[in-house]
């Protein structure tokens, strides 16, 4: 091939490889799409960190009120127990040996009950007589009475060691799942002020999430309003719930001032969730009807104004709008732009066009 017709060669395929890229650049659709300009409901939101902790109560640690060594231990870390159901039983042979010496107790009460009764009933019917002295009378009536009242405090006495056997037996006072257990069988536990715990419960469905909400945005949240989220382990689902509480006391960390706003999970998806979970939390302060919104990624900035491009003939052109309301992926047009107008968003704009 001779010299000039090689340069011809490259010539044309400048020119071919020119035009193909004229043709795209004039592409409206040249890596995104077109897409319809439409009123919707913009949600205001505030976005916060959470965790997820046990409401008061759902977390019970467990134990016996009196002291002895455990004998046996029905449950492990994990194990799902009812209210009620027994948790583990302390060696009871001392406890029934009160009982049994409580009873015993009882019953001489009650016979020196008897015999004092028949003594003062007899000396009673000799009075008129002139067999005994009022005296003798009284002290007899006095005696029985005290036995009646020894009687009494024997009973208490019997009811209070058949308690404190009772207490041997550790049951479950809430419906949960073991969260922790610090004895073993054969530990000797010792119950003095407080009651010792070997067991601890946690009820997966009565959680609630600790939302750290910034200062700036705590003063639109109000109690009632409803809130979603997020936690990594489930990433797909998402929980709702309702703010029910906000402390008045700011928490501090790193000069950063936020607010604990307390939300109670609506549905807690038959106990999927756990303590500690990190939350991310979106609170809906309230909802701007009909407004005419795009998506946000539509929007371009440049020199302190916002615009997006929309279609001219085969060209796009700038388009200067007024930006109002951001809510998640979209904004609201105040001014610029009209319901059913076209325009471009970038990158794969399915979504934003089904969410219109």
């Amino acid at each position: 091939m001779t010299s000039f017709k090689k340069v011809a060669v490259a010539l044309v395929a400048c020119s071919l490889l020119l035009a193909v890229a004229c043709k795209r650049g004039k592409g409206p659709a040249q890596g995104g799409t077109l897409v319809t300009v439409k009123t919707m409901n913009l949600p205001s939101q505030v976005i916060a960190t959470g965790t997820v902790s046990p409401r008061v109560g759902a977390e019970v640690p467990v134990g016996p009120r009196v002291s002895g060594t455990l004998a046996k231990l029905n449950v492990q870390i994990g194990s799902v127990v009812k209210k009620g159901q027994v948790l583990g039983i302390l060696e009871e042979k001392d406890l029934e040996a009160n009982v049994m010496k409580a009873e015993a107790s009882l019953a001489a009460a009650r016979a020196a009950a008897v015999y004092a009764k028949a003594n003062y009933e007899r000396l009673n019917a000799l009075l008129p007589k002139g067999y005994v002295s009022q005296d003798a009378v009284d002290a007899a009536r006095q005696n029985s009475d005290s036995t009646v009242a020894n009687v009494k405090n024997a009973q208490a006495a019997v009811d209070y060691a058949k308690i404190q056997l009772s207490y041997g037996t550790v049951t479950a006072p809430i419906d949960g799942i073991v969260e922790s257990v610090a004895t073993q069988e054969g530990a000797t536990v010792a119950a003095s002020f407080n009651a010792p715990t070997f067991v601890t419960l946690i009820d997966l469905k009565r959680l609630e999430v600790d939302a750290y909400v910034d200062e700036v945005d705590i003063g639109g949240v109000k109690v009632g309003q409803k809130a979603t989220f997020t936690v990594d382990a489930y990433p797909n689902k998402i929980f709702h719930g309702t703010v029910e509480a906000i402390h008045p006391q700011a928490v501090i960390q790193d000069n950063v001032v936020n607010y604990d706003v307390i939300i109670g999970i609506d549905d807690p998806f038959e106990g999927i969730l756990r303590p500690t979970m990190t939350a991310n939390v979106t609170i809906t302060l309230n909802t701007l009807s009909g407004a005419l919104a795009v998506p946000l990624r539509a929007v371009k900035r440049e020199g302190g104004k916002s615009f997006v491009m929309v279609p001219s003939g085969k060209a796009m052109v700038q388009r200067p709008v007024t930006l109002g309301r951001e809510s998640g992926d979209y904004v609201q047009i105040k001014a610029g732009l009209s319901e059913g107008d076209k325009i471009f968003v970038p990158g794969n704009a399915q979504g934003a066009e089904q969410g219109m």
